[in-house]
């Protein structure tokens, strides 16, 4: 083939360190904002983002170029920073280490960006 084609899309799923609920409500737009930001500079496609207080997921498309541990110090790394640069919460804001990430085929797109738009109602019934 001339180019090259692909169609993966990935549900990334972080916490909060501890998974303190420290992800306020009035700062977590800008956050889910600059989360999204950070996969499109990385050449992927974001497709939603959105969370709790106490974790973040991921609705994506994943450039074959951009393996998922870089793609996920990128943007863990970099949104830290900037919690903690614009001074969002009291202390020291940081992500825990792991991270969850689980692929979709096409079919199911609807689906997971109803699941991911829906997570403050879907947290009201079940713990992460």
């Amino acid at each position: 083939m001339a180019n090259t084609y692909h169609q993966v899309y990935l549900q990334t799923v972080f916490a909060v360190k501890y998974r303190e609920a420290v992800i306020n409500n009035k700062w977590k737009p800008l956050l889910l904002g600059v989360i999204g930001n950070l996969i499109n500079e990385t050449g992927c496609k974001t497709i939603i983002v959105n969370g709790v207080a106490d974790h973040i997921h991921c609705f994506l498309g994943l450039k074959p170029a951009v393996s998922i541990s870089e793609l996920m110090k990128v943007v863990k790394g970099k949104s830290s920073k900037y919690v903690n640069d614009n001074n969002l919460t009291e202390k020291r804001f940081e992500w825990q280490e792991g991270y969850g990430v689980f692929s979709y085929s096409h079919s199911h797109i609807n689906r997971v960006y109803k699941y991911v738009l829906n997570q403050e109602e879907h947290h009201k019934k079940k713990n992460f």
